[in-house]
């Protein structure tokens, strides 16, 4: 990186990806083995994401899988990027990461997230009666963060969970997280590679909200990435086709398995569903090392984060590999 972000850090959000003709069982193999390779380059920390009812994303059950790469590693960070609260009792999330670092102590992040990661249908099967659009995003936080107190004296105990140190921090695509992160001194992490045009406001508030607690003296921000790299700017153009053919799924509220890479994907969208897939994935980094490392250096320039988190949607596992190999060398 350049001088005045050698500090930077790089770590890897991970869907546990379901490519066409592979299953949930092969896409938890590819990312138990990309975590170890990241933990070899010498990425700080990994992190998975709750999703339900969409066929291309396994990582539904983030605990369980968050045990899985944790037992499967010895150093790099595992977490959530996130559990998204709403979906959730605080206590089963304080006894599961609890649970986690317990199991492997110092290593275990929970990041959380106030929405429900998935459409109204499967948020209803998820939380019956308890349907919230996440207004109460605090008061849940709240009682999140009263069972890992050690001075709590509450009657109901999360156990593993009360007194132990699993640093929680706040995900987001808007301003509100960002906000309620600097209020309470929590890390924040925002999610650019979705929702690119509010990450430099969102970055503002924090740091303008920011009050010093018992966690954090200053800010800690966090921004994830859609990073694709390849060997020539040509070949990561076209790797990228499986995330561009991604997000047009999801335009069309077809979301499935991710798709192999294309040759043009003028001949799969209109004009409307580009533009639209553009505007979301605008600040995409595709291209080879030097290519991605000048936009990255950009990219942390313009956001002022102490951390990158890299995602990376190709079809290929090897090519995906290769990918993270490349943008974890320009750490060095």
């Amino acid at each position: 990186m350049s001088n005045a972000k050698k500090d930077v850090k790089l770590s890897i959000l991970d869907l546990a990806p379901v490519v066409e003709g592979s299953t949930p069982s092969n896409a938890f193999k590819n990312t138990l083995d990309l975590a170890r390779h990241a933990e070899k380059w010498g990425y700080n920390r990994f992190w998975l994401a709750e999703h339900h009812n969409m066929e291309g994303i396994a990582s539904s059950a983030t605990a369980v899988l968050i045990g899985h790469v944790a037992g499967g590693t010895s150093t790099i960070r595992v977490g959530s990027g996130g559990i998204m609260l709403p979906n959730h009792s605080p206590l089963v999330i304080a006894e599961q990461f609890g649970t986690l670092e317990s199991l492997y102590p110092g290593r275990i992040d929970l990041g959380l997230g106030r929405a429900p990661g998935t459409d109204q249908l499967t948020a209803r099967a998820l939380r019956r009666e308890n349907m919230s659009n996440g207004e109460d995003f605090p008061e849940q936080l709240d009682e999140l963060r009263e069972y890992f107190n050690p001075t709590e004296a509450a009657h109901v105990k999360a156990v593993p969970g009360k007194g132990l140190n699993v640093p929680i921090w706040l995900l987001g695509s808007s301003g509100f997280s960002a906000q309620l992160a600097g209020r309470l001194g929590l890390p924040f992490a925002f999610a650019s590679h979705f929702s690119p045009e509010h990450t430099v406001p969102a970055m503002n508030l924090y740091r303008s909200s920011f009050r010093p607690s018992e966690v954090l003296d200053e800010p800690y921000a966090m921004v994830g990435a859609n990073v694709i790299a390849a060997d020539t700017d040509e070949r990561a153009a076209f790797l990228a086709t499986s995330m561009q053919q991604q997000f047009l799924n999801l335009v069309r509220n077809r979301p499935g398995k991710m798709q192999p890479p294309v040759e043009n994907m003028e001949e799969l969208w209109t004009p409307y569903e580009k533009a639209a897939i553009h505007q979301q994935l605008g600040s995409s980094i595709v291209g080879n090392e030097r290519t991605v490392k000048e936009k990255l250096e950009k990219f942390i320039e313009e956001t002022g984060a102490n951390e990158i988190m890299v995602n990376a949607s190709i079809y290929d596992h090897h090519e995906r590999l290769r990918s993270f190999e490349i943008v974890s060398g320009l750490l060095r």
